[in-house]
């Protein structure tokens, strides 16, 4: 194992922003991003703020203070996202925008009313299709459609995806997909996905939760309608992070859109007049609903520019692969194990899921006593006796040393 440049002063110095949890390696960014140093001033900030200030820190204070708060975040979720400034927003969180973003983009009419989705996808992004469809009064056994592996496959292959679409055709009103899949870790072809729901006649949306912060998108380009995530994953947001929400520009400006709305999403030009007619605000901010959570929302503040500090998505990519490779080819020297994500590195991201034959619930405690902090999940697609380690060398702060410890902690325990 050896990738040099990993070892350049810039990793070291991105390590000493974070929190890391002390004589642990810690690979599981995947679940929960660890605490940025400066989370805590921009918090105490904001603390202060509401302490001197009360209700004059909507207008008066550091950055203007909150009224326009969400709008810090907004020119460098973009650049994270490959998105303009105004199709993104922090609001929320993961599913309430899901829901949310279905209410405008899921509008099940005459034959067109089905909705694929991904065999085992994320349990929330179940339940929000499955209970759209029965509100919609369809039935979710005849109008989800839910692509699964072929037979002795981990991973799905994209011209299954695109070729579903295609025979579903004007049947078809949503393609709801993930970015980087929760269980296996493969990263998924999206640019071809929304080409293929578009080409159909549907919406086309994604869930970013795993994607955002580790690796590359280009929403604008790409062209999905909408696309939601978490904060507290690679973002490093902390736990329970408002959400993100993406909307594209051409329909930024389309009020005929139906929505849930809340005076958050109305303009601000004239959000205080307090008129009972809802405008929207330009862009994704019109999904917004409720009061930004000033106070939830600041440790992202603290952890965004780390990603241009490092260089954009783009370096950050170049990181991941050489820390993923040396990861894939170390796990490979196992006996006994079996990884499920591809070994393409161009369909994954950061994490590796292995598989672990055997119940062995108590892997997790084992690993993180040793020194290695990951996490472990029963086998919940192959229906075996066994489980899945997602391993993530998130490359803000992972390092090429700690890839190789990992490897050998993770033999030795499971030997």
């Amino acid at each position: 194992m050896g990738r040099g440049f990993l070892n350049q002063p810039v990793i070291s110095h991105l390590r000493h922003h974070f929190h890391l949890p002390e004589n642990k390696i810690y690979l599981c960014g995947n679940s929960l991003g660890p605490q940025p140093l400066a989370a805590a001033e921009r918090l105490a900030t904001e603390m202060e703020s509401w302490r001197v200030r009360a209700v004059e820190g909507w207008w008066n204070g550091p950055e203007g203070g909150w009224l326009g708060f969400h709008r810090r975040a907004e020119g460098a979720l973009g650049g994270i996202v490959g998105a303009r400034p105004a199709e993104v927003t922090v609001a929320n969180a993961l599913t309430v925008n899901l829901h949310l973003l279905m209410v405008s983009f899921f509008r099940p009419a005459g034959k067109r009313r089905k909705v694929i989705m991904e065999a085992g996808a994320f349990p929330s992004d179940q339940h929000a299709i499955i209970s759209q469809l029965r509100f919609h009064g369809l039935d979710p056994e005849a109008d989800l459609i839910e692509i699964a592996p072929r037979e002795g496959e981990h991973s799905i292959r994209t011209e299954d995806i695109v070729s579903t679409i295609e025979k579903t055709g004007d049947e078809l009103a949503l393609v709801l997909w993930t970015g980087v899949h929760y269980y296996t870790g493969q990263f998924f072809d999206l640019k071809a996905i929304a080409a293929a729901g578009h080409a159909a006649g549907a919406k086309v949306g994604f869930d970013l939760a795993h994607a955002v912060g580790n690796v590359p998108l280009q929403l604008h380009d790409w062209g999905p309608d909408f696309a939601v995530w978490c904060s507290y994953k690679y973002l490093n947001g902390g736990p329970g992070a408002p959400g993100g929400l993406f909307v594209h520009e051409r329909h930024a400006e389309d009020e005929t859109l139906p929505r849930f709305a809340g005076w958050w999403g109305h303009r601000e030009s004239d959000r205080f007049q307090m008129r009972r007619t809802f405008r929207p605000e330009h862009g994704a901010a019109g999904w917004q609903v409720s009061t930004i959570p000033v106070l939830g929302m600041a440790p992202l503040l603290a952890s965004l520019p780390l990603f241009e500090e490092a260089g954009g998505m783009k370096a950050l990519r170049q990181r991941s692969l050489a820390l993923t490779a040396d990861l894939y080819a170390g796990l490979s020297e196992l006996p006994g194990l079996e990884i499920l994500t591809p070994a393409d590195p161009e369909a994954r991201g950061a994490q590796l899921s292995v598989y672990v034959p055997g119940h062995r619930p108590e892997l997790e405690q084992q690993l993180s006593a040793a020194g290695l902090i990951v996490d472990y999940r029963e086998d919940n697609l192959a229906g075996s006796a066994g489980g899945v380690l997602r391993m993530a060398p998130a490359p803000l702060y992972a390092l090429e040393e700690e890839v190789s410890r990992a490897v050998e902690i993770l033999g030795e325990v499971v030997s």
